[in-house]
């Protein structure tokens, strides 16, 4: 019985952050922090912080002016908020912040979606971070292109501190004559927490798959051929301020 209650407790919790959200908790934060500022609403992000009762996360992606047609730069404003007992949206208060000047850049590659990692980041005993993963896809129909990258973020009272930037979860790229003739790659990374751990923060481990195809034209039939998976893996530890991620694991 008492799971029972602690379950429907966390449901209800759940769909509070929900409705906050829905009932535009990212604009009115935006209009109190940034009144001359123009918020990017397609970008935006609040997501309750799953396992955390009553605090979500909440991004402001802010486009900054541009002299260039083709270029366009954000700045981000990371938010972990605390919804008030009482349920009243209005009344959250903003528990950790991290602004990120020019954090996002965009020329041929747009930045098409911020969402949240749904996975559970625990790098210390007292120590739980939370990921955003944002997606940068291209608009070439010869040159496809996306990439996901992932971030981390732990709260350390009033700061923000982001401890992993870059790491690229997925990449899919690749260049063809639009009709069949070309070679595409995808590569796919995933991170696990370890129970070792460097300067107070547990390691991460990564295991990277790589795939390659090439497709050519043979008589009236385009042919794929796949080439055999590669696999490999490395650690990435805490060097005092930042993850380190060897070569290969960033987004180029």
């Amino acid at each position: 019985m008492k799971r029972l209650v602690a379950t429907f407790a966390l449901a209800a919790t759940c769909l509070a952050s929900h409705a906050a959200c829905d009932t535009g908790l990212a604009e009115r934060l935006h209009a109190k922090l940034h009144p001359d500022r123009r918020l990017d609403h397609e970008l935006a992000l609040c997501e309750p912080w799953r396992g955390v009762l009553g605090r979500y996360i909440v991004v402001l992606p802010l486009p900054r002016a541009s002299s260039q047609q083709e270029l366009s730069t954000f700045d981000l404003d990371v938010l972990v908020v605390q919804q008030a007992d009482n349920g009243n949206t209005d009344r959250a208060r903003i528990v950790s912040r991290l602004y990120e000047p020019s954090a996002l850049t965009e020329d041929a590659i747009r930045v098409s979606e911020i969402k949240l990692d749904s996975a559970r980041y625990m790098l210390g005993k007292d120590e739980r971070a939370f990921g955003l993963r944002i997606t940068h896809r291209g608009a070439s129909r010869t040159n496809p292109y996306e990439s996901e990258r992932l971030s981390l973020y732990v709260p350390q009272g009033p700061r923000l501190l982001r401890l992993l930037r870059g790491f690229e979860v997925t990449l899919e790229r690749g260049e063809w004559d639009a009709s069949c003739a070309g070679s595409f790659e995808t590569v796919r990374s995933g991170l696990t927490v370890l129970r070792s751990e460097s300067h107070g923060y547990a390691d991460l481990q990564v295991r990277q798959t790589r795939s390659v195809s090439q497709s050519s034209t043979q008589g009236d039939e385009c042919v794929t051929r796949e080439q055999p998976a590669t696999f490999r893996t490395a650690t990435l530890q805490f060097e005092g301020s930042v993850y380190s991620v060897p070569r290969g694991f960033t987004a180029d």
